[in-house]
């Protein structure tokens, strides 16, 4: 390696609108309270948890805490019943849920009413994910090809998914599905940001020595844009902060193509590429 590395940072590496907004709203809605409630982090993030920490952002594990509070819905959106049970408790709410995942609550229902079996192309667990299948009665997750095979024959069927999914898997489960499934309907629900992301990942790894993608080990996303760096650029690292680069990494390197997972912050960013550009 000699001479300077050329950074180049994907244009929109970092949060996405979504989780913007929602910390943005936890942060108001602390300093007008004293605190605020959450049930779960507000993303996948330990900088960004412990940064909200200090300023009384809380996490707690039941309704039953936020006594002195508001409790803060996330943007990943949040199943019908702790709606009810916030009401019933007269719980005071904060909605951060993303308004795109509301759009994919309303196309789930949507086709539902259309008394469709409801498949939801998703990771199992997922806070999004878990909030998209209690939308609607008896919906069924599918995160692999493989399970999708394991479907068997439908006659009607409506299909929506995660708003982060990789365009790929989602494509080639539904391949699958439309040999299987007499009368589908898909209803491409991925978020632009997403989709904007995953494209300039891809263009950054092919043109690029090494690729670095920073964001947690936690995060869903952050592993997925690392999924799509690999397959154009095998020298491609995930890293959580500045303090993970590891100069060995870019021998005989000159170019470096850095993005980040959704739940990234732009600081933590910054750092990273302030690290790269010491080498």
């Amino acid at each position: 390696m000699s001479g300077k590395l050329l950074v180049t940072v994907a244009k929109d590496a970092g949060f996405c609108f979504g989780v913007r907004d929602a910390i943005e709203k936890a942060k108001e809605t602390a300093a007008k309270h004293g605190k605020v409630y959450m049930l779960g982090n507000i993303v996948h993030n330990e900088r960004v948890v412990s940064d909200l920490e200090k300023r009384n952002i809380r996490v707690i594990k039941s309704l039953y805490d936020a006594t002195d509070a508001p409790v803060l819905f996330r943007a990943h959106g949040t199943i019908p019943e702790l709606w009810q049970k916030a009401a019933d408790q007269g719980v005071g709410i904060i909605d951060a849920t993303c308004p795109l995942v509301y759009e994919i609550h309303h196309e789930i229902k949507k086709l539902h009413a259309e008394n469709r079996r409801i498949f939801i192309i998703g990771d199992h667990g997922h806070d999004e994910v878990v909030a998209i299948q209690a939308q609607v009665p008896d919906a069924t997750i599918i995160s692999t090809p493989d399970e999708a095979r394991a479907i068997g024959r439908v006659k009607q069927a409506g299909i929506v998914s995660q708003s982060t999914q990789m365009m790929e898997n989602v494509q080639e489960i539904i391949n699958i599905l439309m040999m299987q499934v007499f009368d589908l309907k898909f209803v491409n629900t991925i978020c632009f940001p997403t989709r904007r992301n995953q494209d300039q990942i891809k263009e950054l790894a092919a043109v690029n020595d090494v690729m670095i993608v920073v964001g947690s080990y936690t995060s869903a996303n952050t592993k997925r844009l690392v999924f799509v760096a690999k397959t154009l650029n095998p020298r491609t690292y995930q890293v959580e902060d500045a303090d993970d680069v590891d100069i060995e990494w870019f021998k005989e390197a000159k170019s470096v193509g850095v993005s980040a997972g959704a739940s990234s912050p732009d600081d933590l960013i910054q750092e990273v590429v302030q690290r790269i550009k010491s080498i």
